[in-house]
């Protein structure tokens, strides 16, 4: 459940931490508007994994986009299967 609460609530951070879950942040908002996000370590750990592998996808499709692609077959044998 998506939890949202001004930042001002952080005066008693434990009542704001209670309500953080795995996939289920709490948006804290500062003069109305959303300012803040608080995620558990597993979701934070999720996010980094995430934006790294798609750099790392970009950087393969600039490669192939550059280079060219490489035939399946290829792929095999570079790789020992």
């Amino acid at each position: 459940m998506i939890a949202i609460k001004p930042v001002s609530d952080l005066r008693n951070y434990n009542e704001v931490l209670q309500d953080v879950a795995d996939e289920s942040p709490v948006f804290l908002t500062k003069n109305g508007r959303g300012t803040y996000a608080v995620i558990t370590i597993k979701d934070y750990e999720r996010l980094t994994a995430t934006k790294t592998l798609f750099a790392e996808l970009k950087k393969g499709e600039d490669s192939a986009a550059k280079n060219g692609w490489l035939d399946p077959a290829d792929v095999r044998k570079m790789v020992g299967l």
